[in-house]
């Protein structure tokens, strides 16, 4: 199939996250984060997709305790810390124009609120940029990817502490300036979102030791919120030219039927989704949000000046993940249904992923209009891939059809959507090569072009092997999306 809408320039890359992919999290001078803390449980014992909350000082304290005992796979990654030139090489062959990846916050500051940084972090990540300027492939890194130094959750519950703001600054600034003449693309927070889901993994909050869980998590959005225009503005000072973004796990929703009631739960549903982006990009709480924290008991603390920072440090283009749609009822009952991933109500019309994630490539199109049409800024999807179990045939091939036809059909969507005017600068795939399941910390949920020789047990030689989708991957971007 032929498509002929992408723009010249055009950023095919893939995406990953230093806390699924690094390892080494005892390694050179790196603190502990809040995911080194999250352990495996295997599919049946989970009971859900998620599960990755610490929720109070004593279950941090038994996990620590532990130091290293038990299975904690976001602490050995797949070692790109020892083999990202074995990894970059494999990109480049792929022919990527960008790779994603983040900077892990507690490996420049290993606990944070640190003033000096810890020079042999600093110095890795100048090894991995210079090894990607090498094969001409820009950098696209995320400042905060889940990855808080566990010592802010400690002695500051995380995010709910307004000091958190000048920590991350301090952060943000020293590798900007570190990285100026090597980074030209940066994201403030990674699904900023994600904090009303998980408010130990978005905001490092322990919930246990706030009275009112939605108040606090919405206070520490909004020192997130100030945190990122700072960073905006800083960024601009210190690399001008640079583009800097936000980041949202996108929730495209439908209504279940044409009911009012439904269409109107699918509206609230979606403005929720889209508040994020709407302080980030427009600069300003929505009325929507604000009528939310009224009716709902919440009172967000402002100092002054927040506002301004707000509105004339806006973010230069609005990226996002996108994996599925869902769908909104009205009908409380509805709600309670077990169907797809994050809400109870399962789409007929569409397939389901081995992890109950329904497969929507339509949807993406939806999304990518919708948001063009309400923000008017540069998009770029840094988060889309099929999680799915591959299996290693006798001849060592791996044939993962199934992932090559999930990522063209979402793709043709792509192309779709440039050719009604959106304006889209780029695309990575996630986990471009197989890595550490945020959600489930399971290495058998694979996203990637590369197959890693690893279980969920940490058992395996590492060895990277290319799957089908690598060279059908390569083809994609060679043809700038012509051939699919």
């Amino acid at each position: 199939m032929k498509t002929k809408h992408f723009p010249e320039g055009f950023l095919w890359g893939g995406a990953t996250a230093a806390n699924q992919l690094e390892g080494a999290y005892n390694e050179g001078g790196k603190g502990l984060s809040i995911f080194d803390m999250v352990s495996f449980v295997p599919k049946e014992e989970r009971g859900h997709d998620i599960e990755m909350d610490v929720k109070s000082d004593q279950e941090l304290e038994e996990l620590l305790a532990k130091k290293d005992e038990g299975n904690f796979p976001k602490r050995r990654g797949i070692d790109f810390y020892h083999r990202y030139k074995e990894d970059i090489a494999l990109f480049a062959e792929m022919g990527f124009k960008t790779f994603r990846m983040s900077i892990s916050w507690p490996r420049i500051f290993p606990n944070g609120d640190e003033r000096e940084p810890n020079e042999e972090g600093l110095a890795f990540y100048d090894r991995v940029f210079d090894e990607l300027a090498k094969y001409g492939i820009e950098p696209l890194v995320t400042l905060s990817h889940y990855e808080i130094p566990l010592h802010l959750v400690q002695k500051y519950n995380g995010w709910t502490d307004r000091r958190l703001v000048d920590f991350f600054v301090h952060y943000a600034e020293t590798v900007f300036n570190r990285y100026k003449g090597k980074v030209n693309y940066w994201l403030t927070f990674n699904e900023i979102n994600i904090s009303t889901f998980s408010a130990y993994i978005g905001s490092g909050i322990l919930v246990d030791r706030v009275e009112h869980k939605e108040q606090a998590v919405y206070q520490a959005l909004h020192h997130q919120f100030v945190a990122s225009a700072r960073a905006v503005k800083a960024c601009h000072e210190i690399i001008p030219g640079a583009m800097i973004g936000c980041m949202l796990a996108r929730m495209e929703v439908y209504p279940e039927t044409c009911s009012p009631d439904d269409v109107l739960a699918a509206l609230e549903e979606d403005q929720k989704n889209l508040f994020f982006t709407d302080v980030q990009v427009r600069g300003y709480y929505p009325s929507f949000m604000r009528a939310y924290f009224k009716e709902n008991n919440i009172n967000i603390e402002m100092l002054p000046g927040d506002e301004e920072v707000l509105l004339n440090h806006t973010v230069d283009f609005l990226s996002f993940s996108y994996y599925m749609s869902m769908v909104a009822s009205g009908s409380p009952e509805k709600i309670k249904e077990k169907g797809n991933f994050f809400t109870g109500i399962k789409n007929p019309f569409l397939e389901t992923s081995d992890w109950g994630w329904q497969i929507d490539p339509k949807g993406l199109r939806v999304t990518l209009k919708k948001m063009y049409d309400r923000y008017q800024v540069p998009l770029f999807i840094v988060e889309n891939g099929l999680g799915a179990y591959d299996k290693v045939e006798e001849d060592g091939s791996i044939n993962d059809d199934y992932r090559i036809d999930y990522l063209r059909a979402h793709i043709e969507q792509m192309s779709e959507a440039i050719k009604e005017g959106v304006d889209l600068i780029g695309y990575t795939s996630w986990g471009c090569i197989d890595l550490i399941s945020a959600g489930t910390s399971e290495m058998s949920k694979r996203y990637g072009f590369i197959y890693v020789d690893q279980d969920d047990y940490g058992n395996g030689t590492l060895e990277r092997r290319k799957k089908k989708s690598f060279d059908w991957y390569k083809n994609v971007i060679a043809s700038n999306g012509e051939v699919l």
